[in-house]
């Protein structure tokens, strides 16, 4: 069987937040990860995600195209575009943002945030695994998975 190093579609959110993180790592490389997702959150890559612009801009870029995979030049089956729908919903609702709410009086972050703080790092374990899987360690920088 044939390694591909194709990026899945529901992938795609992943390695944008990744990579975001990785910046935020760079200009900060002092910080753990768990301080870098929280400065993470609430910015405006983060706000886009978590409104499901990111997805919306996604799947009309993909029909504009009719559907056509443009490196594979074949169509996107209907299966990834129903779980890139649902990706959107679970992450709209896993992200969904009340920033005043944060550390409110206890200095622990509330569940809401925590929700969010988890599913950023299930994100990024998702594209640490896969880049794992495809050998593409030289991707993985912030190591979340060792």
């Amino acid at each position: 069987m044939k390694l591909t190093k194709d990026k899945p579609y529901v992938l795609l959110v992943a390695e944008v937040i990744y990579l975001e993180i990785c910046k935020i790592k760079k200009i900060n490389p002092e910080l753990s990860n768990i301080n870098l997702i929280e400065n993470f959150i609430g910015t405006e890559v983060y706000k886009e995600i978590s409104s499901g612009k990111f997805h919306d801009k996604l799947i009309k870029k993909l029909k504009k195209n009719n559907f056509i995979d443009k490196k594979t030049k074949k169509k996107i089956p209907n299966e990834t575009l129903r779980l890139l729908q649902i990706q959107k919903d679970v992450t709209i609702k896993q992200l969904i943002e009340f920033p005043e709410l944060y550390y409110v009086k206890t200095h622990y972050p509330l569940e809401i945030t925590q929700r969010a703080f988890d599913h950023l790092w299930r994100m990024c374990e998702s594209y640490e695994l896969w880049c794992k899987e495809t050998k593409q360690v030289d991707l993985i920088k912030l190591k979340i998975i060792d």
